[in-house]
C-alpha cells in the first residue's frame, strides 16, 4: 500500500484489507509523509517501510520488501471486496499470470457509476488496468518484466503494457470501492475529460513527467 499524508483514513485502510485478506501480509510503503502516517501504520501494518517518493517507487520498494510469492497493490483510498484474498490467489493458482477486480467509485453524483462501468468495459477490452482497481500479480511475473516503470505518472497503464506480452489480465467481477473524493473535488466532467486527454497523450507519446505536471496544475486549481 503506497501512502503519502493519509493518517486520516489509514487505520480504516489496513483494517478493510486484513478482513478481505486474512493471513496476508500487509506492507506499506511511506513516501515521507509529514503527518503520523507512519506511525499510525505501524501499530497495525504487518511493517512499514520508508520507501522513496513517487507511487511507483514506493510501490516497487514495497513489492522488492515483501515475503510473498504474490503481490497485490492497494490505493488507500481503495477497498477491497470480502474474500479477496482467495480470490486473487484462486486466479493465480488457476493459471493467470495478473489481474484486477472491477470497481465501483463512491461518491453522490449518478455519472460515477457510469463512469465505473466504462472504467471496467475497457479493462476487459484492451487489458489494461488501473491502480484503482487494485492490480494483483504473480511475482515471478512482476520480476520479469520489471516492475513498475520510474515514472510518475501512467504507472500502472504502463505495468499493464508490460504484463499482456505475458498474458492478459484475470479480471474478476467481485468489485472493490474507490473513494470519488477527487471526482468530486473537481467535477465528474471535467476530470473525466482531464483522464482522457492525459491518456490519449501518453498513448501518442508524451513523455509522463509533462502529463504529471499538467495533471498536478489542473488539480490545484
Amino acid at each position: 500500500m503506497p501512502v503519502l499524508d493519509e493518517a486520516s483514513g489509514i487505520t480504516a485502510a489496513i483494517e478493510s484489507a486484513r478482513r478481505a485478506a486474512p493471513g496476508a501480509e500487509i506492507l506499506v510503503a511511506d513516501g515521507g509523509s509529514t503527518d503520523a502516517t507512519a506511525a499510525i501504520a505501524a501499530g497495525i501494518a504487518d511493517r512499514v517501510i520508508a520507501a522513496r517518493r513517487g507511487r511507483a517507487r514506493q510501490m516497487n520498494d514495497g513489492a522488492a520488501s515483501a515475503a510473498g510469492t504474490a503481490l497485490l497493490f492497494l490505493h488507500a483510498d481503495t477497498r477491497l471486496p470480502e474474500d479477496a484474498g482467495r480470490l486473487v490467489l484462486a486466479a493465480l493458482d488457476d493459471g493467470a499470470d495478473w489481474g484486477r477486480f472491477d470497481v465501483t467509485i463512491e461518491g453522490e453524483p449518478p455519472i460515477l457509476r457510469l463512469v465505473a462501468a466504462m472504467m471496467n468495459r475497457r479493462s476487459r477490452l484492451t487489458g489494461v488496468s488501473t491502480g484503482d482497481q487494485a492490480i494483483f500479480v504473480a511475482r515471478r511475473a512482476f520480476e520479469a518484466e520489471g516492475g513498475f516503470p520510474d515514472i510518475p505518472l501512467m504507472e500502472d497503464v504502463a505495468l499493464s503494457k508490460r504484463l499482456r506480452r505475458l498474458s492478459r489480465p484475470a479480471c474478476l467481477a467481485a468489485r472493490v470501492s474507490t473513494s470519488g473524493r477527487r471526482w468530486e473535488a473537481n467535477g465528474p466532467l471535467r476530470t473525466i475529460a482531464t483522464m482522457w486527454a492525459l491518456r490519449l497523450a501518453y498513448w501518442c507519446g508524451a513523455h509522463p513527467a509533462r502529463l504529471a505536471a499538467v495533471y498536478g496544475r489542473l488539480k490545484s486549481r
